[in-house]
């Protein structure tokens, strides 16, 4: 059975239009780039050849991740959610009760993760630990060193 994979409203649209110009922009392109290169003979020693050949099958293996992942998302709307509690799609402002430092996530799918841009993914240590707790509380989360730090929910913004 396949993982369900979840997804915000705003990922499903980013990963559609991704979709979209792979299959329509970059087809198009790689195809030229493989046609350009055809007619310059001897294909065996065309390295222009060879690496056009190589972006048609990662714009492929691409389009197919894209498809699987849409095929089996689980598209998560928070116009249902609990605004008083964190949830996917809810940027929350935690405290590090040890030391202080406060940071700001967007709690998002495993696919939209990105902590240059402070979206940590529901299945993330911090993000499994705030799902579905209020401001003020106070969550433990479990480090990969084994280690427990505890982190105050300052606040919840839903989208």
């Amino acid at each position: 059975m396949e993982k369900k994979t979840v997804l915000t409203i705003e990922g499903k649209e980013k990963l559609e239009a991704e979709l979209e110009e792979l299959k329509v922009e970059r087809r198009d392109e790689v195809a030229e780039k493989l046609k350009e290169a055809r007619a310059q003979g001897d294909l065996s020693e065309n390295a222009e050849y060879d690496a056009a050949k190589e972006e048609q099958a990662e714009i492929e293996a691409r389009i197919e991740e894209i498809e699987e992942i849409l095929k089996n998302a689980e598209i998560h709307d928070e116009k249902n959610a609990d605004t008083t509690k964190a949830g996917i799609g809810a940027t929350v402002k935690i405290l590090d009760v040890e030391f202080g430092d406060e940071y700001e996530y967007k709690i998002v799918g495993s696919t939209e993760a990105s902590s240059l841009n402070n979206r940590i993914s529901n299945e993330s240590p911090v993000g499994s630990a705030i799902i579905g707790h209020s401001e003020g509380d106070v969550v433990t989360v479990e480090t990969p060193d084994g280690e427990a730090a505890e982190f105050k929910i300052l606040s919840i913004k839903h989208s």
